[in-house]
């Protein structure tokens, strides 16, 4: 699941993109609003986390050309700026949740959490297709009884496919969720990964199939 953090703050921007890539986020960082809506214009997001002072172009007028695109993309609103009028102000422009600089990290990965299930329209925690379980406040899978253990690439091409259980992803698509900004990718970066989640959903009644033309889809294994 991918995720635009813009936070001129460079501190705070590696603080809180270590904490969401714990998570098995994936976490492109800006510093610039103009960066920013150009992110946006041109890339699919679950979640945007958005400060308000942003240099070049303020984060309201980032949230403003977002929404006048027609994009329902949760965004959550950092500022450092307590006055009511400026959190009517960004709620108005379309922001859908607010904190305020500093803020608690249970509190942040909560509101993180809430925005992504509202984003989805799923308000249970738990995803379940077949034997495979995926918990999305605790950010683990289980298979069966047992934890499937997964690296952070791994883990993004399963959410993704989970999410979308039984359909068809087009690679673009896994590829957008899997890769940010500063990875290093070759053509076969995706194949790789998907082969490794194949790998460990052999014999599980789970299985990732390939569509010719269409793309990936998580299938329940009729042959186990």
């Amino acid at each position: 699941m991918r995720i635009l953090l813009a936070e001129d703050n460079r501190e705070l921007s590696t603080w809180v993109s270590r904490l969401l890539r714990r998570d098995n986020y994936v976490i492109d960082c800006v510093y610039r609003g103009d960066d920013a809506d150009a992110a946006l214009a041109s890339q699919d997001y679950a979640l945007v986390i958005l400060d308000l002072a942003l240099p070049h172009l303020d984060g309201i007028e980032v949230l403003r050309r977002l929404r006048a695109r027609g994009s329902t993309t949760p965004v959550i609103i950092l500022t450092a700026n307590d006055a009511v009028s400026s959190r009517v102000k960004g709620l108005d422009s379309g922001a859908d949740d607010y904190l305020v600089k500093p803020f608690n990290v249970d509190e942040f990965e909560a509101r993180v959490r809430a925005q992504l299930r509202r984003g989805r329209g799923n308000f249970d925690p738990s995803v379940r297709f077949g034997n495979l379980a995926f918990d999305t406040q605790a950010r683990t899978f289980m298979l069966g009884e047992a934890p499937l253990h997964l690296t952070a690439r791994e883990h993004a091409v399963l959410e993704t496919l989970i999410l979308r259980a039984g359909r068809p992803v087009q690679k673009n698509v896994l590829a957008e969720n899997i890769f940010g900004f500063d990875d290093e990718t070759n053509p076969n970066a995706l194949e790789i990964c998907i082969h490794r989640v194949r790998k460990k959903l052999e014999g599980s009644g789970m299985a990732i199939t390939t569509l010719r033309g269409l793309g990936y889809a998580l299938k329940i294994d009729d042959g186990q």
